[in-house]
Parts: structure tokens; C-alpha cells; sequence
């Protein structure tokens, strides 16, 4: 028998919010290795890149006192030579260098690089190269829930509870309130300046669901890159080549004849010059998702590296300046670049839906020769 909640229908972000609380006092995973701590230019950059890259387990914080890492587990997903293995990413105890040996279903696995490899049959130990590569294990097909995959699944919750609230405000009249205040302009925005100036007021309307999704999405993902979650999905290129994909396949699929024709055959063009265009222009369908992914990988890469190395000042300069004054150092500027980022968390997510619109706008617009 179903009950129905008023509370919970007329409330869904208290909802998110008590899931998310229960979700969160189960961090109570704390892995078995200890760490050191990183006081060296090497292992600050190792850090950094450590940051960057995706996790099979969900880190919150690591205890100085104990060295010992902080957290939640995450599902492990492989398809393997022998079909589908599925674990806890605990069972590797926060191990990347493929010490520690998970066996499960008669295989062997070890992570290597924040990467799971599968060993062959009859190995017990991970033999390396002289470039620390594995010679004796494979990668399987690996599906598990990582820490982006959270951060997306989290961004698509908060996604959808903002729209349900920013819908049943408008039942309630024309002024929207609460969450779907604040939601209310950002769609007129990318409606009005980013959808109709380049689409047109024809067509526009059939493209609004895509360009809403993806303008929400990216911002809300460089927003919770920027909090102690510790999120780089935008910084994940695999991330920002799906997000590119989208946009050309919607560009190719809906695109009318007059733009094939531009491409192929350009009107009011010598025959010679059409030889030679014809190869730069499909080049050009190419080289502008391309474009996409690229700028929007590199910027929010480059601002979590930016941050992080502000950050790892009072590490470098805490010999000479002193503790006290590389820390305040490293506060302001990392504060000051903070506070710059959330800007271009915005200002990445409208470059990227604006220019979707443009190129969606450019083959779907009617030609008039």
C-alpha cells in the first residue's frame, strides 16, 4: 500500500536533503593503508594529478593523526574473460601500486594507477616494467560506479528536484518562489540570449530541452567541483567528449539541406574551389565538437590545478616565509582564485551551450540565395 506524503510531494529538496544526510553518515570507511605525509615538490605534484583523475572509492578526508583515509566505498563492475565481477572498491584498502591482490569469482585483480587490471591465469603478484606498466595483466571492460559516475548521478538529482519545484511553482501562479526563483531567470537567459539569437524564433523551441540540460548540467558539475566533495568530472575528457558528441549529433541529424549542400556543393562557387573546399568544410563539421570538448576539459582542469597548487604554497614557501605567513599567502590567493572560479564555472557552461546554438543554428537556419 502506497502513502502518499504531502510533505514529501510539497518538499522535495527537504527530501534530497535527508537522503543526502543518511548517504553521508555512512562515511564511515576508513582504509587500511597509511599515508605519508606530502611535504616534497614531487609528491604535491603527484597529489595534483592524483586529484584529477577519476576514484573507484569516495575519499572525504584523511586524518593526520592516523594517516588513515576517510570514507565511502564504491562499486566495483568488471566484464572479464570470464563474464561479470562485481565487488567493493574497499577490498583494495586504497592500494594503487597493485600490491594488494583481490580474487573473486577464480580471477585476479589489482589497481594500478587508479586503474583495475585483470592478472593471468596463474599469476599471483603484478610484475612491472621498467616504466611501472603492467606486463603480466590485462584491463577488463570497466563499468563500475566511480567517483564521477556520483558526481553526475548527484548533479542529475539535483537537477531534477530543481525542475519539478521550478514546474509546480508555476501551478501555484505566476510568480514562481523559492528554488524556482532562482531557477526562473537562468531559463529565460538561455532562452532569450542563447537559443532564440541563434537558432531562431522558428525552430528554437524543438532544441530548448537539450540546450537546458547541458547549460545545468556543466554549471552544477563546476559548482561541486569547487566544494570539499572534490568533484573533476568537467575536467574528464571521456566527460566532455560525450557532452561534444551530443551536440554533433544533433547538429548532423537535424541539420536541412542547404547546410549539406553548403558543404558538398556551395552555391555561387567556381567548380575548382568546390573540389577544394568540399574536404575542408567536412573537416570543419569535425574540428568544432572538437573544439567543445577540448575547451571545457582544459579550463576546469586548469583551474583545479591552479587552486590546488595555490594551496600547496605553505608547503614550498613554509621554509622560507615561515609557516604563519605562507599560510595566510597561500589563503588569499587561493581564496581570491576560488571566488574567480565560480565565475567561470558560469562562464564555461554558457560558452559551451552557446556555442551548441550556434552551431545547431547554422544547420538548421533556411538559405535564401
Amino acid at each position: 500500500m502506497l502513502v502518499k506524503s504531502k510533505w514529501l510531494s510539497k518538499r522535495p529538496t527537504k527530501l534530497f536533503a535527508l537522503v543526502l544526510g543518511l548517504f553521508f553518515s555512512l562515511s564511515t570507511y576508513a582504509g587500511g593503508k597509511k599515508g605519508d605525509p606530502i611535504d616534497t615538490q614531487e609528491e604535491i605534484s603527484a597529489y595534483i594529478m592524483h586529484h584529477l583523475q577519476d576514484s573507484h572509492d569516495f575519499t572525504l578526508y584523511s586524518s593526520a593523526k592516523t594517516g588513515k583515509h576517510y570514507g565511502f566505498p564504491l562499486p566495483v563492475i568488471l566484464w572479464t574473460s570470464e563474464g561479470l565481477v562485481t565487488f567493493m572498491s574497499s577490498e583494495f584498502q586504497h592500494d594503487d601500486n597493485g600490491e594488494v591482490i583481490v580474487e573473486k569469482n577464480g580471477l585476479k585483480f589489482a589497481k594500478i594507477h587508479t586503474k583495475i587490471y585483470e592478472l593471468n591465469p596463474g599469476e599471483d603478484v603484478v610484475v612491472f616494467d621498467d616504466k611501472h606498466h603492467a606486463t603480466n595483466a590485462v584491463r577488463p571492460l570497466d563499468l563500475s560506479i566511480t567517483k564521477s559516475v556520483v558526481g553526475m548521478l548527484l548533479t542529475a538529482v539535483l537537477m531534477f528536484l530543481g525542475f519539478v519545484s521550478l514546474a509546480r511553482g508555476y501551478k501555484k501562479g505566476p510568480i514562481p518562489t523559492g528554488v524556482a526563483r532562482g531557477l526562473e531567470p537562468l531559463v529565460i537567459y538561455v532562452r532569450d540570449e542563447i537559443a532564440r539569437p541563434n537558432i531562431g524564433d522558428k525552430k528554437y523551441r524543438q532544441f530548448m530541452g537539450f540546450l537546458l540540460t547541458v547549460f545545468f548540467f556543466i554549471w552544477t558539475l563546476n559548482l561541486l567541483g569547487l566544494t570539499p566533495l572534490g568533484f573533476n568530472v568537467t575536467g574528464n575528457i571521456a566527460v566532455t567528449f560525450c557532452l561534444a558528441l551530443c551536440t554533433f549529433l544533433i547538429t548532423q541529424f537535424k541539420a536541412n539541406k542547404d547546410y549539406w549542400k553548403h558543404i558538398f556543393w556551395m552555391p555561387g562557387v567556381p567548380v575548382p574551389m568546390k573540389l577544394i573546399l568540399i574536404p575542408i568544410e567536412l573537416l570543419g563539421t569535425l574540428t568544432r565538437p572538437f573544439s567543445l570538448m577540448i575547451r571545457l576539459f582544459a579550463n576546469m582542469s586548469a583551474g583545479h590545478i591552479v587552486v590546488m597548487s595555490l594551496i600547496s604554497v605553505m608547503i614550498t614557501l613554509k621554509v622560507v616565509m615561515g609557516p604563519v605567513a605562507s599560510t595566510g599567502l597561500s589563503f588569499v590567493l587561493s581564496l581570491f582564485l576560488t571566488i574567480l572560479e565560480i565565475l567561470i564555472a558560469f562562464l564555461q557552461a554558457f560558452i559551451f551551450t552557446m556555442l551548441s546554438a550556434v552551431f545547431i543554428g547554422m544547420a538548421v537556419q533556411d538559405h535564401e540565395h
